[in-house]
Order: C-alpha cells, then sequence, then structure tokens
C-alpha cells in the first residue's frame, strides 16, 4: 500500500484535499500534512493593530518573543503589553502571540466552521500571531494537535519527522525550545495554505517578511491532570467518616510492616474512586471538559429572572452565549446531560443539541421544542451569565 503523500492540494468542496474520513483515518494523530489552497481567497480576519491592541488588554493572554539571530538568544515577554512596548521593538526578529483570540473576534471564530468534522470540545482557541521578518518562537514540540493556517504574508516551516529525533531542550531560554533540530520538511506556507501537525512533531515556524498565522489548536489534557480532576470529583461529596478503616485487625506480627491486608483495606477505601460508573463518568468528563483553562468565566445576571420572565421574553429574543462558557452535551437515557462551563443540567435531547451548538440562537426556535424543565435550565444559565437574551431590533 503506498504511503499517504505529505502534501496534498484542496479542492472545491474538501478543503481538506479529501474527504474528513480518510483525513482522520490516515493523518489525524497520525502524521504531518500540508494542505495548499485550504482557505482559498483567504480573508485575514484581524490586523496586525487589532491584535497589538487585544494585546493590551488586561484580560488577554499575550506574549512577545524576539531572537537575537547573531546570539541565538531568546526572550519571551508576557502582556498586557502598551503602545511604549511595540515602539521599542526592533525591526525585524519578533513574534506577537495572542491566545483565545476566536472569544475576542466573531470573524476569528468563523474559521472554526471549517473544523466542524472535530468534536467542538476537542478545540481549544485560535492562537493569533503576527511576526516581523524572521520572528519565530524556535524549533519546539506541541502536546496536541494544531492546524496552522497561513493569513497574510508567507512563513516558512520546517518539521521533522524522525521518530528518533531527540526532544531534550535547551537550558538558556524561557521558551521550550529543542537543543537539537534536523528537519525532514522544508516549506514556504502562502496565504490560505493550512498545515497539520499531530502532537510530538518538531517543527518551526519563521516568517518570510511580516505576516500572521492562525494557529487552531486542540486540547488535549495530561492523563495526570485527568486522573487528579476525576480524583477530586469523586472525593469531593465524601464525608470525614469515610476513612480507612481495620476493625479485622490482629496482632502485628512486625509493627513497621505493611502487609497484604493493610493494602487491600487501602483498597477499599478507593472503592468509590474504583467503581465509577458511566453515569459518574460522563458527569464528571463534561464538566471537566467544558470549564476553560483560564481564570476567564460569566459573571451571573446582576437581576435573576423566572422562568416565566424567560418564557415571555423568548418570542422577541434571541440566545446569545458568553465567549468563554464552552457547551457540549451527552445522551442519558431519554434525556441529555448539558454541560456548560463546567455545569451539568438536564435537558431534552433537542434542547441540548440546539443550546450547544449555537452561540446565538432565535428564542422562538427554543420555545418551540422546550419543556418545563428546558425552560429552567435555560433560566439557570441566563442567570449565570452563560447565556443572554438579547432583544431583536
Amino acid at each position: 500500500m503506498a504511503r499517504a503523500p505529505t502534501e496534498v492540494e484542496a479542492v472545491p468542496g474538501r478543503p481538506l484535499g479529501m474527504a474528513p474520513a480518510r483525513f482522520l483515518r490516515d493523518y489525524w494523530q497520525k502524521r504531518p500534512l500540508l494542505i495548499r489552497g485550504a482557505f482559498p481567497q483567504f480573508q485575514n480576519a484581524t490586523t496586525p493593530e487589532d491584535l497589538a491592541g487585544l494585546s493590551c488588554e488586561e484580560a488577554a493572554l499575550a506574549r512577545l518573543v524576539l531572537h537575537d539571530a547573531k546570539r541565538d538568544r531568546w526572550t519571551l515577554r508576557s502582556g498586557p503589553f502598551s503602545e511604549r512596548d511595540f515602539a521599542r521593538l526592533p525591526k525585524s526578529h519578533w513574534t506577537l502571540l495572542v491566545q483565545d483570540v476566536d472569544k475576542w473576534d466573531l470573524d476569528v471564530a468563523a474559521l472554526l466552521d471549517r473544523f466542524r468534522f472535530l468534536p467542538a470540545w476537542r478545540i481549544d482557541d485560535v492562537m493569533v500571531s503576527y511576526a516581523t521578518d524572521g520572528g519565530g518562537v524556535g524549533p519546539h514540540v506541541d502536546h496536541y494537535d494544531v492546524f496552522l493556517v497561513q493569513g497574510r504574508g508567507r512563513r516558512r516551516w520546517r518539521i521533522s519527522t524522525d521518530p528518533s529525533a531527540p526532544h531534550d531542550f535547551r537550558d538558556d531560554a524561557d521558551l521550550k525550545l529543542l537543543r537539537h533540530f534536523a528537519p525532514t520538511h522544508d516549506w514556504i506556507l502562502e496565504t490560505g495554505d493550512t498545515l497539520y501537525l499531530p502532537p510530538g512533531v518538531p517543527h518551526e515556524g519563521v516568517a518570510v517578511g511580516a505576516c500572521m498565522t492562525y494557529s487552531v489548536g486542540m486540547r488535549a489534557p495530561a492523563a495526570a491532570e485527568l486522573i487528579v480532576d476525576l480524583a477530586e470529583s469523586v472525593a469531593e461529596p465524601l464525608g470525614e467518616e469515610q476513612r480507612y478503616i481495620d476493625p479485622d485487625l490482629t496482632p502485628a506480627r512486625d509493627p513497621h510492616e505493611i502487609d497484604a491486608a493493610a493494602l487491600r483495606r487501602a483498597a477499599a477505601a478507593l472503592a468509590a474512586l474504583r467503581d465509577i460508573d458511566e453515569n459518574g463518568l460522563r458527569a464528571w468528563f463534561g464538566r471537566f471538559i467544558t470549564r476553560y483553562r483560564s481564570a476567564h468565566e460569566a459573571l451571573p445576571a446582576a437581576k435573576p429572572l423566572s422562568a416565566a420572565q424567560v418564557g415571555t421574553k423568548l418570542a422577541k429574543s434571541r440566545i446569545v452565549f458568553h465567549p468563554w462558557s464552552r457547551r457540549a452535551w451527552s445522551a442519558a437515557g431519554r434525556r441529555a446531560d448539558l454541560f456548560v462551563a463546567g455545569e451539568r443540567h438536564v435537558c431534552s435531547r433537542a434542547v441540548a443539541r440546539l443550546l450547544a451548538a449555537g452561540s446565538a440562537i432565535e428564542g422562538s426556535a427554543f420555545a418551540r421544542i422546550a419543556d418545563d424543565a428546558d425552560l429552567a435550565v435555560l433560566t439557570a444559565l441566563v442567570n449565570a451569565g452563560d447565556a443572554v437574551l438579547s432583544t431583536r431590533r
């Protein structure tokens, strides 16, 4: 069987250059893929000036990376920044990176429509970078999938598909830069080209002239993070009286020995974690995966509404979700668990699908399919600040 190509051309109706099922089978978390023309006639969703302005906001997560090419020295600065910071920058070899631009800019968020073949809850954010000539962040490795969409300008990407390539890091930089990097592929990406990289692929991008790149990154929690959060979730409802116990204790042969009986009692004390069922796992994972990784969260409504008030407003309103409120749903018997910003709500499947999918939903569309329990869920979301009833004009 022929090996899957590393470079393809997008065609009308197939921005991946192939059917999504083939991409997932042959490339997803397996091998890189350069897609030429994935975004034909690409229109930049934001400008360098807007990106710089966003990086000056207190709530934005922004970084500046500067490279002294002569000495091969790297400098990392964290925002928020000021106009003075930008005025002092050199003419070349620096990069501005801003996370979560899709939460601030609807045009950037619209880029995610191209990735609807992936679970929406797996997508973390769209990071946008602006780089001057020679700017980049050095050779590095990411532990998540990423689609690197080339916006304005050109960028040179070099990657290594050598499975034996070492992943040790330099100790002379604040960034996790690879000490050794021997690329196997070398490309210049033009506007609209997209490079997909699975986790663990060493890569480096360098601006050829000023350019912008849109990085669509996936959320891939570490196994340790999952284990710790699950354990905390299971432990939260347990009372102080639930402890390690040993009513069957017999005289110790050696008071310093941890014997097999002690280990069995320890295992019994952990039964709540060991015996978690599918319902418990679903409830925990839905809450976990829809919590946002930073401190951003919606603010509760200043004046809570009753379900009757929400119902009255629906006909003339749109349901608009807070950009930081992640949403997902899962079937639970005949009903559904709707997860919003780390909270679980039980509602009908139709309403769960509707509320999870849309960032702005016609209130009349909700009212047509909602029962009283669904209306109570929407009321809770409105009062929590995760959703707003926006009156149509």
